[in-house]
């Protein structure tokens, strides 16, 4: 056995009998401490870790010529210390391995970086190819039937969208033969909500501005505490608003969650009176129903309410009465006290970790550049970055430089880079997505190059093979590629093509 000079104290307790050759001494300095035998021999194992890496109990006993049952005292001093690590390192381990834990932490670290660089960053024209696919907007690739709705919603939860542009553009481009019913039957069971999460912050200056554009978002009940806490409470105070909303709010303040009728007989207002006192606290974010129903009668001019036609009375009516929006209650936010100040510089880390988790669900691929299409008041991205980084070191996302052309630290879901990879590899189809202006998936001016297009229920973008070709802004269409005749004119059918049926985009209308 090879012992240091400035060991040998430490291995003449372990060792007494053990001959020298050469005879030689420790330093004076080695010489002076006392040991005893159990700290000499943790210390001596504590070294050998130091240096070996991940090795096994059995390995350290046989090197030391010393029983298993003292090595395994010793390391059972060293984990209360904190200062190594058990588990399974090395592929094939038969038993239990242990590591110091600042070499562990290098290591990984050193995997982490080959990791990376074992990626090959696609092109943005590559990326936006494997959005279409990761969110299923490429026609014959989209989801269908009502349980595939909920699964959108997770997608895009937190994600904020004109009111009117859900049930118009949003959800139609991802699932086949959209129905309303679908996704007021999840409301009605408590599955998902709908609510308004951003405001104005001068409300003077337009909190309340037309019903369908104000900005809605859809999000699993279960996690609506999680994204409301993340939100900037309302700065619309029930002071501010017209008699009729703050009589609405008094009503519900004092009955709690109440239906439509039993607000109408509370109040004493006309029913109609009613319904704009509903649409003016739905702008402000402080009410909403247990049904999208109420929020679609909203949209919906009263004499556009009414069933379809006797010819269809054999399957289920449509509901656009606000009658049929279920009960309407007071959205429960945080009030902005000291408190609520503060989170904004402490963010709660679960909050923090959710939105990090919606995100990568809905873009496979997460970096700062690309999160400039999504909210505002989204956690700051050095907080998210923080997560981010802790995900990949528990080798749940990877990190590395997946889309070329955008700065800074990216990371993305493992099933997500497969998808890549599969998409930079297949040749180009020439399909045409057309998305609207409203739309997540209205990266121009972000990740496809051009001017950005306005965030507008009309506005719509017309990409072929992820690379925009034309734009219809204000009602005017730009063209950002040139065209022959006959493709042009495809091209402007596929670019104003609707994604709803029509009977649903009657009423919407």
């Amino acid at each position: 056995m090879w012992v240091a000079a400035e060991r040998l104290p430490q291995f003449h307790h372990v060792h007494p009998n053990a001959r020298l050759a050469p005879p030689i001494e420790a330093p004076a300095e080695f010489r002076e401490r006392t040991w005893t035998r159990d700290d000499a021999l943790t210390e001596i194992v504590r070294s050998r870790l130091e240096g070996l890496g991940p090795v096994t109990t059995s390995a350290i006993a046989d090197s030391l010529s010393l029983p298993r049952d003292e090595i395994e005292g010793a390391l059972a001093r060293l984990i209360a210390e904190g200062s190594i690590m058990s588990g399974s390192y090395t592929p094939g381990a038969a038993e239990t391995e242990w590591c110091d834990r600042a070499l562990l932490a290098r290591i990984h670290r050193y995997t982490v970086k080959r990791l990376r660089q074992e990626i090959e960053p696609v092109s943005s024209k590559d990326f936006l190819r494997f959005l279409f696919r990761w969110q299923h907007v490429v026609p014959n690739e989209q989801r269908q039937g009502p349980d595939a709705l909920d699964a959108v919603i997770a997608q895009l939860q937190g994600f904020e969208a004109p009111a009117a542009a859900w049930e118009s553009e949003i959800l139609p481009a991802r699932l086949e033969d959209y129905e309303f019913t679908w996704l007021d039957d999840l409301c009605l069971s408590g599955r998902v909500v709908w609510t308004r999460l951003s405001h104005t912050a001068n409300p003077a200056a337009g909190g309340r501005g037309p019903i369908r554009t104000t900005p809605v978002t859809l999000l699993p009940r279960r996690s609506a505490s999680l994204w409301t806490r993340a939100a900037p409470p309302p700065v619309v105070n029930v002071d501010e608003l017209g008699s009729r909303a703050r009589a609405v709010v008094e009503t519900l303040r004092s009955h709690g969650a109440s239906f439509y009728d039993e607000i109408v007989q509370a109040t004493g207002l006309l029913r109609t009176q009613v319904e704009d006192a509903l649409a003016e606290l739905v702008a402000a974010g402080l009410v909403a129903s247990d049904s999208f129903a109420g929020l679609r009668a909203l949209l919906t001019p009263s004499e556009k309410r009414k069933p379809l036609g006797k010819a269809k009375r054999h399957r289920r009516s449509p509901l656009f009465g606000i009658e049929e929006a279920g009960r309407w209650s007071l959205v429960k936010r945080t009030p902005p006290d000291a408190a609520t100040k503060r989170a904004y510089y402490e963010p709660d880390q679960d909050m923090v970790e959710h939105i990090v988790h919606a995100l990568l669900r809905r873009y496979g691929v997460v970096f700062w550049r690309l999160l400039q299409r999504e909210a505002a008041w989204l956690p700051a991205w050095r907080d998210m970055l923080r997560v981010l980084r802790r995900l990949e070191a528990r080798g749940d996302i990877r990190g590395g430089r997946f889309v070329a052309g955008s700065s800074g630290e990216q990371f993305a879901l493992p099933e997500a880079i497969t998808m890549l990879r599969d998409t930079r590899r297949a040749d180009s189809s020439g399909i045409l997505v057309s998305v609207s202006g409203a739309d997540p998936l209205n990266l121009v001016g972000v990740i496809a190059p051009g001017a950005k297009v306005p965030a507008l229920l009309n506005n719509r973008v017309l990409y072929r093979d992820g690379v925009a070709i034309a734009t219809l802004t204000g009602g005017e269409i730009t063209w950002l590629v040139d065209l022959e005749p006959a493709e042009a004119r495809a091209a402007e059918s596929a670019l104003v093509k609707r994604q709803v049926g029509s009977p649903l985009l009657a009423y919407l209308r």
